[in-house]
């Protein structure tokens, strides 16, 4: 699906009129078009189903990578730092990390593809929860391996700009999947060495 950044324009023009503004005076007349490219950027996800990111990000290592006898071994990545926009409000959700820790399955993903993953499935409009679903999802598919967590922590302008207006509230969201579910152990791992 291509962002139609024609319709964005005409509809933002339309927000613009509906604000009581004129959308032909000098700071606003080339905000239509400003905004259509702003949202092609932030939204570029949108373009791309899960099974299509992975697809993108798909560059594994398996030379030298010894599962079997070391089943145990870890792979974890903190603070990617990502922003995305809430479904409900279109809401800047912001100062989000993202940490992703994953159990090699014989194969290991690239580093930087990890966070690439984390930045594409965020660009588009999403629920914080849905996030670390779909990052799990494509992690999962990319490295076949079923023990995936997934942890997000954000602000939300829906609740700090808006609404309550409480500035310091942060959610925290944590997906987890094969192991990490049924495993305590591993979590204190997580969080005990890093």
């Amino acid at each position: 699906m291509a962002i139609d950044k024609k319709a964005i324009e005409e509809h933002i023009r339309g927000i613009l009129i509906a604000l009581g503004d004129n959308p032909d005076r000098e700071g606003l007349k080339d905000t239509p078009a400003r905004v259509a490219r702003m949202y092609e950027e932030v939204f570029e996800g949108m373009n791309y189903s899960n099974r299509e990111i992975a697809t993108l990000f798909d560059k594994t290592f398996e030379e030298d990578l010894d599962t079997e006898t070391h089943f145990e071994d870890m792979v974890i990545v903190k603070d990617i730092e990502v922003f995305s926009y809430c479904e409900h409000h279109m809401a800047l959700m912001y100062n989000m990390k993202v940490s992703v820790a994953y159990i090699p399955n014989g194969k290991v993903i690239g580093l930087s593809k990890i966070a690439r993953i984390a930045d594409m499935v965020a660009k588009r409009l999403q629920l914080q929860e849905r996030i670390g679903s779909d990052i799990a999802e494509i992690i999962s598919m990319v490295t076949n391996s079923s023990d995936v967590a997934v942890f997000i922590e954000a602000n939300h302008s829906c609740m700090t700009a808006r609404g309550i207006k409480n500035t310091s509230a942060r959610t925290y969201t944590t997906t987890l999947r094969g192991r990490f579910e049924s495993d305590p152990s591993l979590l204190a791992r997580i969080s005990v060495n890093h």
